[in-house]
């Protein structure tokens, strides 16, 4: 927030975008709390905005009368135009395509970029390695945070998982519960939302109260449902990775993911990230098959091994590949002839150092020193 009013102070209009409409909608409160003396004009904009009450908040951001906008994927639609864009703020960039990065870039001038994540993805991690990005990590938790005790769970351990959740409610706590699929279609053997909520509140926890919420579910009840969470009247929700995000119960203690062998490392910590937001003790359960494959064992492995989201973004890395440097795949190898991503970073890195400071001295490289390398540039 401070890097956006230092950008507004100098006339630019800021754009600031999350993946869901929860997530936008708590960084629009954070805004308005913040910056409401200021005299910052701070919007929101997302799917929903229609008729009349859209069309007068894009004459008044076209008009330049609108300093910070914040919103979903609505903020790079066709009919949304910007006096003096110059400022971008990504949150959680891993949940968006580089098309659609690119879409809302494209309604600024060259405007400077913030991204922020726990979990860079591989091709934007690659891109710090090649020089592309800036990084900034913060490597301390908050104070009075403890790490998060990830355990990893087959089913000879499913009961006692079962019961350390239920110690935890017992004392006050709140957990989660998330399952790869909503319901059962009939040609899986995967584990839902919906059968396993029935399951919990009726064999496992009848004696708490818990609530299903999953994407099919209305806006206004997810966003219900999600509030009575936070405010302590459920003690368990059961879900889809749809709670990866945006969601702050510092009550929280307990994650558990069902069939977590199906989840990419990224989503894995995300979801992690939801317990843990306090001086409380947090567990996260990592709940597999018996048929996990051993690059499945070997993810969940990294998971328990580390906290650490840039560790984790590592060994995506080398799991998944970096993607195209230059294009949209965002995972998947290079193939290169002689380069290695996981061997030469540090010689990447050093070659990245000299071309900054080849360029800090001659930008347009019209010295008889950067002469050969003109030249090939030019060809």
């Amino acid at each position: 927030w401070v890097s956006a009013l230092h950008a507004i102070c100098t006339g630019a209009q800021v754009a600031f975008m999350a993946p869901t409409e929860l997530l936008a909608r708590q960084h629009a409160q954070v805004a308005d709390s913040l910056f409401r003396e200021s005299g910052v004009r701070v919007a929101f904009l997302n799917g929903e905005v229609h008729g009349k009450p859209r069309q007068a908040l894009l004459e008044q951001l076209k008009a330049g009368n609108i300093d910070l906008l914040i919103g979903t994927h609505a903020l790079f639609s066709k009919d949304v135009e910007y006096r003096n864009l110059r400022y971008v703020i990504i949150d959680e960039q891993h949940r968006f395509g580089v098309e659609q990065r690119q879409a809302l870039l494209e309604k600024g001038l060259e405007p400077d970029v913030l991204l922020m994540t726990a979990t860079p993805i591989p091709r934007t991690l690659a891109l710090t390695v090649f020089g592309n990005l800036n990084v900034s990590t913060i490597k301390t938790m908050p104070k009075g945070r403890l790490p998060i005790i990830t355990h990893l769970v087959d089913d000879s351990k499913r009961d006692r998982m079962y019961d350390a959740v239920g110690v935890e409610m017992q004392r006050g706590h709140q957990a989660y519960f998330v399952y790869p699929r909503i319901d059962d279609e009939g040609n899986s053997d995967l584990r839902d939302v919906q059968t396993m909520y029935e399951f919990l509140s009726t064999k496992k926890y009848p004696q708490f109260h818990g609530a299903l919420i999953h994407s099919r579910l209305p806006e206004e009840d997810k966003i219900s449902i999600l509030n009575d969470f936070a405010a302590g009247k459920l003690d368990y929700l059961v879900s889809t990775s749809v709670v990866e995000v945006g969601i702050d119960v510092p009550n929280a203690t307990c994650m558990v993911v069902e069939h977590s062998e199906n989840f990419g490392l990224s989503a894995l910590h995300q979801l992690r990230g939801r317990v843990g937001r306090s001086s409380l003790q947090s567990w996260c359960f990592l709940a597999y098959e018996k048929t996990i494959t051993e690059d499945g064992k070997k993810r969940l492995s990294v998971l328990r091994r580390t906290n650490d989201g840039f560790e984790i973004a590592e060994e995506d890395l080398k799991i998944r590949g970096p993607g195209e440097l230059s294009g949209i795949r965002q995972s998947g190898f290079l193939h290169l002839k002689f380069a290695d991503l996981e061997k030469d970073v540090p010689m990447m890195a050093a070659a990245r150092d000299e071309v900054d400071a080849i360029l800090s001295s001659d930008p347009g490289l019209l010295s008889m020193d950067n002469a050969v390398i003109r030249q090939v540039l030019s060809l």
